[in-house]
């Protein structure tokens, strides 16, 4: 197959889904590690269709919900009391900080702007001398070779007044850490295949064969996630534990390499703190020394490392598989999307999101 439509296909996704049904014999629990995967899971009605032995969890791989509580009081921080023009993707805007989002520290009167790319922020910090530019730098690796580009450019261009927000999370520390949490019990894993196109999957098989879990590489498209949960099925039935790239027609074992030298160029690895799940060691992207005039948390010397999560909110557990969304007491209650408690009800990606906009696609017995 080579084109898009065909990855929509209802008659193949139906052999498919046959075949899995053929297949599996024993209840099985199979975590997409990609908030893009969710919600196609969910709008796409496949949650519906899977068989009854197989249980699909959600996993933390939404960027915009993992991002720590205190980064986004910094990026409010930033915009209202020391008046930077703040840069941020969309989806950012409306995740509650502590006091305030980014979107009601606009409406305060910040110069918060939404951008499409980090290097609309370089340009802007160039048209803009007189201002300091932040851009708050979200997400997986798939956004680090960009955030780093911006930076590169940033420093031919001989800016001083440019500098990023870092909160770089990676999927491999977060598939261990859910690993060794006592309360997740995961047999498989749906490895994010936009990730993988920039990082590759040569990191996976130590992992496989760490924990004996299939990892299988799987695109966003219905089929893509059938074919990724078949793969999945048939090991687990065979008792093997193997990294399979059912996304061939974007990944390859090696990954983009001249994004990951530009990554690797601009960015260390260090601890990173995860919203709702704690610090995972050596888990995120962190600006190497020779960059840190650019790293707008040295830049302005912000001390808030700490803020308290909203209790009646579950993130944490549903974005280790631990809950669903509707399992929330505050599900569609005291948390939508218009009055959120946390990111996952916020975020284009976030689970809590799919299951309140897609409800008529998921059964109501979950409901």
């Amino acid at each position: 197959m080579k084109y898009l439509t065909e990855f929509r296909n209802p008659e193949l996704a139906k052999k498919v889904l046959q075949e899995i049904e053929q297949t599996v014999t024993r209840p099985w629990k199979i975590m997409e590690v990609c908030g893009g995967q969710t919600h196609s899971l969910v709008k796409n009605g496949i949650l519906t269709v899977l068989p009854k032995q197989i249980t699909m969890l959600h996993g933390p791989g939404c960027p915009v919900c993992v991002t720590p509580l205190h980064l986004i009081d910094k990026a409010v921080y930033l915009a209202m009391e020391k008046e930077v023009i703040l840069c941020s993707f969309g989806d950012m805007v409306r995740v509650p900080g502590s006091d305030k989002s980014l979107l009601e520290a606009k409406a305060a009167g910040a110069d918060v702007r939404i951008l499409y790319s980090p290097l609309e922020a370089v340009n802007i910090a160039k048209q803009n001398p007189d201002r300091e530019v932040v851009f708050f730098a979200v997400g997986f690796e798939t956004t680090g070779p960009a955030n780093a580009l911006s930076v590169l450019h940033a420093q031919k261009l001989g800016l001083t007044n440019y500098s990023i927000l870092t909160s770089h999370v990676l999927v491999p520390p977060a598939i261990s850490a859910l690993m060794e949490d006592p309360e997740a019990k995961i047999d498989a894993f749906l490895a994010a295949g936009h990730v993988c196109s920039i990082m590759g999957y040569w990191e996976y098989p130590a992992l496989a064969e760490k924990y004996k879990i299939p990892i299988v590489v799987s695109g966003f498209e219905p089929l893509d996630l059938l074919l990724g949960i078949l793969a999945a099925v048939k090991q687990l039935e065979e008792g093997r534990h193997e990294v399979e790239n059912q996304y061939t027609r974007m990944v390859r074992k090696e990954g983009n390499v001249e994004a990951q030298k530009i990554v690797n160029n601009v960015f260390e690895t260090g601890d990173q703190m995860w919203r709702g799940i704690g610090t995972i060691p050596q888990s995120g992207w962190h600006l190497k020394k020779e960059y840190r005039q650019y790293d707008a948390n040295r830049k302005f010397t912000i001390d808030l490392e700490k803020a308290n999560e909203n209790a009646e909110c579950i993130a944490g557990d549903i974005m280790k598989g631990i809950k669903k969304p509707y399992q929330c007491p505050q599900f569609g209650k005291g948390c939508t999307p218009q009055n959120p408690l946390g990111a996952p009800m916020v975020s284009s990606e976030g689970a809590c999101a799919a299951y309140y906009n897609f409800s008529n696609m998921i059964e109501e017995v979950e409901l």
